[in-house]
């Protein structure tokens, strides 16, 4: 059930991200494209409205796979009371006991908290609450530089919003290549967007029709006032272990709260197993399908898998950033000898096209024998054309095989053929 949610919530991310980027492209792109017209304006309602119709649908479309493979959907709290039962406090009022051989947590997370600062989903939102305001906000404060605080934050700004990120590291998304993490931050801010780096909270104020955040250097220092409308909680994510019966019957947790596991999902206690946001590794929705698969392959006695190093990730901005592999940063630390092949969005025929430019695709593989190792990219559409990058990885291809690998043209995702091309200083000039 967890999972379901999971998705639901990145549907209704999906809606609102494209909905409000048409409106963007509506007011600031048309008429560069000769497509004049006038009184363009947001129906907010009618924006909510096509988002929950589309995690509508997702939702019937999962219990219809329920029903199909003749899965009991019982809605409801759950609770472990031993290896081999939960208890479950129903949505629809009572409670039952449901009994099994193996046991999955498949909880997911939640948002994590900070100190001072209580989510009422009305002034102080988490994404969730993000998802449902009922008034764009004059002013929006994301606390986090994280995926889902970009994300979010990229909605309301498309719609008008005046969008302030804080963020306590020195870097909005730690995790991603720091060149393509420059020139992404670069092009939020090019979008109008304002980050406050090494930047922490120490105070809330929600007494007035908006909110005061009270914030400082992250080393310390002297405090300034920033005033919204709405702040945006995105500070990460938390395992959602606690109160679900895990101490109850022995199963071991580290300290985030994170369920421990085999390599085979299994956790201490026999036929209770763990996967997704629950366990270690990253916090994606494919990959805790992934995970979900495996798990299920080897309780039937079968060999499952999940490589975590060709996962990919991707930030649904525009452009969007999409990576898969080590960071440079990475590679450079591990002290492997490797090249770095490179190509901007500015030499492609495709995207000089439709005039959506801005961006770069980067490739680096190992010096010795060409193997990739990580890909990273910022274009439109780069979570779709990221997918060759992570097949080249998991049957460690090299960057001579994309290379030679012939792209339809004109097509974005030649930038990636070109990048692969750089490497080894082959591509057009």
């Amino acid at each position: 059930m967890a999972m379901a949610s999971l998705a639901r919530r990145r549907a209704a991310e999906a809606a609102l991200l494209h909905s409000s980027h048409m409106y963007h492209e509506a007011k600031s792109s048309f008429a560069h494209h000769g497509v004049k017209f006038s009184n363009l304006e947001v129906d907010l309602p009618a924006m909510m409205a096509q988002k929950d119709k589309a995690v509508s649908g997702l939702t019937k479309g999962i219990e219809g796979l329920f029903k199909k493979n003749k899965v009991e959907y019982v809605k409801g709290f759950g609770k472990l009371v031993s290896p081999s039962e939960v208890s479950v406090d129903l949505v629809d009022g009572g409670s039952t006991i449901v009994k099994g051989k193996n046991i999955i947590v498949a909880t997911g997370s939640d948002v994590k908290s900070l100190p001072g600062v209580t989510i009422d989903e009305k002034k102080i939102v988490s994404s969730t609450g993000a998802l449902a305001l009922t008034e764009i906000p004059k002013k929006l404060v994301v606390i986090g530089a994280g995926y889902i605080g970009l994300e979010m934050g990229s909605v309301w700004n498309r719609l008008g919003s005046e969008v302030t990120v804080v963020e306590f590291a020195p870097d909005i998304v730690p995790s991603m290549d720091g060149e393509i993490r420059k020139q992404f931050q670069r092009m939020l801010e090019k979008q109008k967007f304002k980050f406050m780096l090494k930047t922490k909270v120490v105070g809330v104020d929600t007494s007035g029709s908006g909110v005061k955040l009270t914030v400082e250097p992250a080393a310390g220092g002297e405090q300034t006032v920033i005033e919204a409308d709405v702040v945006l909680v995105s500070a990460g994510r938390v395992p959602y272990t606690a109160g679900i019966g895990l101490d109850a019957i022995g199963v071991e947790t580290d300290k985030g709260g994170r369920v421990l596991v085999d390599n085979r999902f299994m956790t201490n206690v026999k036929g209770v197993y763990a996967i997704g946001d629950a366990i270690p590794g990253p916090m994606l929705a494919h990959k805790a399908e992934e995970d979900g698969v495996a798990c299920v392959e080897f309780i039937a006695g079968k060999e499952g898998h999940v490589d975590y190093d060709t996962v990919p990730g991707v930030v649904y901005t525009h452009p969007e950033v999409a990576s898969v592999g080590k960071t440079e940063e990475q590679v450079k630390a591990s002290g492997v000898a490797y090249q770095v092949g490179k190509f901007p969005l500015l030499a492609n025929s495709r995207a000089k096209a439709i005039d959506d430019a801005e961006g770069m695709v980067k490739v680096i593989s190992e010096k010795e024998t060409d193997r990739i190792l990580g890909v990273h990219i910022m274009s439109p559409g780069a979570g779709e054309i990221i997918h060759e990058a992570v097949l080249a990885l998991q049957y460690g291809a090299s960057s001579e095989d994309i290379a030679r690998t012939c792209h339809a043209h004109p097509t974005v995702s030649e930038a990636l053929k070109e990048a692969c091309m750089n490497t080894y200083d082959k591509f057009l000039k």
